[in-house]
């Protein structure tokens, strides 16, 4: 009698009674699975997946223990074991509409968003008013860059639920994608009033907001994320933040929440502190934008230059191939380029980790098509932070940010969780090969008048602020005849700015819009403009680099992040430090003594065109050499068993 009763104890433990004995194997294989559901609700998915297995031992047959299973291995950050999982359900029931569904969420997440498609297709024959399965079906679209279709899919999810909080989030990001900011900004408006804690969202609002030149309750707006970032919410992305943020202690926080949330440490080291001993340092890039696009523009010249005696350069391409002339120059400096956008984060650090990588370069950061996971599983000695996202991380397997005096005053290490390397000039590498079409536009052909000053400012609209909006038509007020020439970022954002000058008192045709052209035209329009008005608090970047390089004096103010001392940086490394202001106030008066004088302009101009040739900011090998010379330092660090360190790289001839 006791044996009974301490076995039938360890069976009601298990949920299982001595009926369960009596009915049969089903009826046991059926209790394990229901126990598997349990523990899987309480988080127990280790525990679930052994009792799942338990049950399909007694009944290897049952479709829905199987599918239960791939929900448990979901969980557990298996992918590829939930998609067998789902396949065996799927063999025992084809028309198990849930699991053509989850096996398309467990290829989504192993990048094979075709696949991911196929089944959200047939999942959705068979219950065509899933919305789970419609906004699933928008983000495999949205990966295959078919973001019209992904819209489409999106709405019909929301016209079955239109408080779906999570298709509606997406439902932006496709609009965003489609370059239509002002219908992002509308459907983040809506998700916000739905799900004021939503992640994320003030921030993706308030990007979308500055995309279009939408300032209605802007102030209130940017108030509110600052409050959330120092109280430590998930308000804002860092990319979008970086337009409004003053603060370099903000930044930092609102980076460590973000990478907190996205991309926290994996917890798998895959560089084990081992020396490689490599006959050449092997030098890996991970971008999204090897293509014709501004961070690529810049770097493409380092590519090609590199040492080959010194280092062995390796591209990991998270983007695609647009057939450009700089996809070719880029193709042929590294011999290969590394497809990685169909291998998951740990299967793409698995292969930086197989070829040796010594340091491993993040063009990316929270910019673009990223790939920060994959830094997250520390796949080799050294992780470098450097060009597309001028500020930290906020990630602790983040060893180095690239940067100078400029960018980074001393000093301000706090606010920084990567280690700092000082280059001598500046931080920004520029491809003296960019080449200017030698034929100018007329001003006619360009929209501009026949006379008058012309304040140009080709950076994107989400970077210009009431603040300086303001101060430029003060100027345009102040210089008769003057006209304010923008690039033409969306339709949204020229009727915006044009009304907002309107509101100023500046007549509206006095703000003129640059559509976008091929590059070699577009800088060569440079030369029909006066004086480039940088923006604050987030400068000019790239394209503060080509108006100096097309010949066109840059005027900035220098703030209080990296992203708003860029500009800075990049008129001291040409020779022309007094163009870089200290106060807004300096700023506007600067600005209107170069409109009333012309000699002085001319002055600045005349610098520019000899400092062009025999300055640092276009000299490509001076740069390469400045750069190979930290890589070296971080190398050796490495091979002595020292820790990253902060350190300024020697100026070298």
């Amino acid at each position: 009698m006791a044996i009974i009763d301490v076995v039938a104890g360890l069976l009601r433990n298990l949920g299982i009674s001595i009926a369960g004995l009596v009915l049969g194997k089903d009826y046991l294989a059926a209790a394990l699975s229901d126990r598997g559901n349990l523990l899987r609700d309480l988080g127990r998915y280790q525990d679930a997946l052994a009792s799942y297995d338990r049950s399909l031992e007694l009944k290897p047959d049952e479709a829905e223990a199987f599918y239960q299973r791939g929900n448990t291995l979901l969980k557990l950050k298996r992918p590829d074991d939930a998609l067998a999982s789902y396949d065996r359900a799927l063999k025992l029931s084809p028309d198990y509409a849930d699991a053509l569904y989850n096996c398309g969420v467990a290829l989504q997440s192993l990048k094979r968003p075709e696949e991911a498609l196929a089944h959200y297709d047939r999942a959705l024959q068979l219950k065509p008013d899933d919305a789970q399965a419609l906004n699933n079906r928008g983000n495999a679209l949205l990966d295959l860059r078919r973001p019209d279709e992904a819209l489409t899919s999106y709405d019909r999810a929301l016209s079955l639920n239109p408080d779906y909080l999570e298709a509606l989030h997406n439902r932006g990001l496709a609009l965003l994608e489609l370059k239509r900011p002002e219908d992002t900004m509308k459907s983040y408006s809506t998700l916000l009033e739905l799900a004021p804690d939503y992640h994320f969202v003030k921030g993706k609002l308030l990007h979308a907001k500055m995309s279009c030149c939408d300032w209605g309750q802007l102030t209130p707006l940017i108030a509110s994320i600052e409050k959330d970032i120092r109280a430590g919410k998930q308000s804002a992305e860092p990319f979008g933040y970086q337009a409004i943020a003053n603060s370099p202690q903000d930044l930092r926080r609102c980076a460590e929440i973000y990478a907190a949330a996205n991309y926290p440490s994996s917890g798998i080291q895959l560089w084990t502190g081992e020396r490689y001993n490599n006959s050449r340092i092997r030098i890996g890039y991970l971008s999204g934008e090897f293509r014709n696009q501004a961070t690529a523009i810049l770097i493409t010249e380092l590519f090609e230059l590199h040492d080959k005696n010194r280092f062995d350069s390796f591209a990991f391409d998270n983007g695609w191939n647009d057939a450009s002339e700089i996809r070719e120059r880029i193709e042929n400096a590294f011999g290969e380029i590394v497809d990685i956008t169909r291998l998951d984060d740990l299967e793409t650090a698995s292969l930086i980790r197989q070829k040796r990588i010594d340091i491993l370069v993040n063009l990316n950061g929270y910019f673009g098509r990223d790939r920060q996971g994959v830094f997250s599983y520390k796949p080799c000695p050294v992780q470098v932070n450097y060009l597309g996202f001028p500020g930290t991380l906020g990630a602790d397997y983040i060893d180095y940010i690239i940067a100078d005096p400029h960018v980074i005053p001393r000093g301000h290490d706090a606010f920084y969780v990567e280690k700092i390397v000082y280059l001598p000039d500046t931080y920004q590498v520029n491809d003296s090969r960019r080449s200017i079409a030698e034929r100018v536009p007329t001003r006619a052909e360009a929209g501009l008048p026949d006379t008058g000053f012309v304040f140009c400012c080709f950076n994107n609209s989400y970077k210009i602020t009431p603040e300086i909006f303001d101060l430029w038509t003060r100027l345009l007020k102040n210089v008769a005849g003057s006209v304010l020439w923008l690039a033409q970022d969306n339709v949204a954002a020229s009727r915006n700015l044009r009304r907002e000058a309107d509101e100023r008192g500046v007549a509206p045709e006095r703000v003129i819009f640059a559509p976008r052209i091929k590059l070699d035209g577009h800088l060569s329009r440079h030369r029909l403009a006066d004086l480039f008005l940088d923006t604050l608090p987030c400068n000019a970047h790239t394209t503060a680099s080509d108006a100096l390089w097309a010949g066109l004096p840059v005027l900035t103010c220098m703030g209080g992040t990296f992203a708003g001392r860029v500009a800075a940086s990049l008129l001291n490394a040409v020779g022309l430090p007094e163009l870089a202001t200290d106060s807004l106030d300096n700023y506007e008066k600067l600005a209107l003594e170069l409109a009333m004088k012309p000699a002085m302009l001319y002055d600045f101009r005349a610098r520019l065109a000899r400092n062009r040739n025999t300055h640092p900011l276009f000299d490509a090998d001076r740069f390469r050499r400045h750069i190979e010379s930290a890589y070296i330092t971080m190398h050796d660090r490495v091979q002595q068993g020292e820790p990253p360190a902060s350190f300024a790289v020697q100026r070298q001839p």
